[in-house]
């Protein structure tokens, strides 16, 4: 059966996650019926972005959802706690959310998929992993055995996040980071890009260099 979906948010992951959404369909023809997107915020570039590629913008989420159309979503936003709200939002309104895979990710035995997540191009996750919902994997990223990411965690290019990690909610692991095995990131932390976390992060910190250490403003 098609599924309608609507893509939120017309930037640069979102126009990722259109890629995903149609190298599905490529795999696996009439999957989705892509409607369009939908951006809050949308000026002259991102519509002509998505107009190069014959896609709608179809305006903001408010004025699209009082006209009653039926359809899953996935919030294709990098902040995860504007994706928290907005999922909230739009499931608030009874919209269920789409989980996309790319068919070129690898997705090991075991692994539990969060609603609303989007696992990009080449991305790996490892055998009896946990992803919470609306959790994105971006291309090239690594989530090793046994690790348990939250809800509305970011994982952005290239990073790995080794074996029996434990992610806490809203989170975001930088490009290029590594956060070694068997350590824990607290909720809302953000792990800078190319750092390597050697020891567990208290919830709500920013760590940035190698090895990763809280930043201050002194710095």
């Amino acid at each position: 059966m098609t599924v309608p979906l609507v893509i939120v948010g017309g930037g640069g992951f979102g126009r990722e996650t259109l890629d995903v959404a149609e190298a599905i369909n490529a795999a696996d023809p009439g999957r989705f019926d892509i409607l369009g997107v939908l951006d809050d915020g949308a000026d002259d570039l991102v519509g002509s972005r998505l107009a190069a590629r014959n896609v709608d913008l179809l305006g903001p989420i408010d004025d699209w959802l009082a006209r009653g159309v039926s359809a899953h979503y996935v919030v294709a936003i990098g902040s995860p706690a504007v994706r928290e709200r907005l999922d909230a939002r739009l499931s608030a309104a009874g919209l269920e959310p789409a989980t996309l895979i790319h068919p070129s990710a690898v997705v090991g035995s075991v692994a539990l998929i969060g609603a609303g997540s989007v696992i990009c191009s080449g991305a790996q996750v490892s055998t009896n992993v946990r992803l919470g919902r609306a959790v994105h994997l971006n291309p090239g990223s690594i989530v090793g055995h046994d690790a348990v990411l939250g809800d509305f965690v970011s994982v952005n290019p290239g990073a790995i996040v080794s074996g029996e990690v434990s992610v806490g909610a809203s989170s975001l692991i930088g490009a290029g980071s590594v956060v070694l095995q068997g350590l824990r990131v607290g909720g809302g932390s953000v792990v800078g890009a190319a750092a390597c976390v050697t020891r567990d992060v208290p919830e709500g910190s920013t760590v940035v260099g190698v090895p990763a250490r809280e930043y201050s403003k002194d710095q």
